[in-house]
């Protein structure tokens, strides 16, 4: 049995490096989001916790915390079903939006999205007086959805539950910016349609006119950051050959 243990651990290690190994770029780049995801899903259920929780990973222009939820909020979901599905849309659509804008720019993007699709939130909650907590990676998505279908708009896409009935994505994105609207416009509280239109609005600007006003103005920066690392990486190389 001592023999054998080794050998099943290594077996195991081999099996999850073949996994990772067969993953696209864009699936890796997405594993740690989800991660993430999950860890806030776990505090969630400390009831120690709940405080802070609700203090710092939901966002409502109401509270005393205002900025860091911007940005918290979009990792945090209380639902198992809401993250779910939202953790399946992302991995849908990783191996495209990362194809489009790379790593570090999806990145970048995507941490935006959820700012920015949280203050649209703000915005509509004031204006509407409605003061109610928000939570989820939803308007971040938004953006990844809305900047692959405006990229691909002849794309196929299916409902995961309906997989004989197609639509192109350039529909999909019409129908759920008609669907968000009309229930910001009606009042609607299933979701929190103003950041959904609000992260899908952002998503289609940026893969139009932001990718070229805002990251092309950085890859110099990027490149020389990259370089740097490079070259470090060249002379820890040769410190230890020698």
């Amino acid at each position: 049995m001592d023999k054998m243990r080794p050998q099943k651990r290594g077996g195991f290690r081999k099996q999850v490096n073949s996994w990772w190994n067969n993953l696209t770029e864009g699936q890796r780049t997405v594993t740690g989001i989800i991660a993430a995801n999950v860890f806030v899903f776990c505090l969630w259920r400390l009831p120690g916790m709940r405080r802070i929780m609700f203090t710092y990973f939901t966002s409502n222009p109401s509270s005393r915390a205002l900025c860091s939820p911007m940005l918290l909020s979009t990792f945090s979901h209380f639902s198992l079903f809401h993250m779910a599905a939202n953790m399946y849309v992302l991995w849908s659509f990783s191996s495209s939006i990362v194809s489009l804008l790379g790593c570090e720019q999806f990145i970048a993007v995507y941490l935006s999205a959820g700012v920015i699709s949280t203050f649209v939130s703000y915005v509509a909650k004031m204006a509407t007086g409605r003061f109610e907590p928000s939570l989820g990676a939803s308007g971040a998505i938004m953006t990844v959805l809305a900047a692959v279908c405006t990229k691909m708009p002849e794309a196929k896409l299916a409902i995961i539950l309906l997989p004989m009935f197609t639509f192109t994505a350039g529909s999909a994105l019409k129908a759920i910016i008609a669907f968000d609207t009309a229930g910001l416009a009606l009042g609607w509280r299933l979701f929190d349609h103003a950041a959904h239109l609000g992260g899908a609005l952002f998503g289609m600007w940026y893969v139009t006119y932001g990718h070229k006003l805002i990251w092309k103005n950085r890859e110099p920066l990027v490149k020389a950051w990259h370089e740097m690392r490079t070259k470090n990486t060249g002379k820890g190389g040769g410190g230890r050959s020698n």
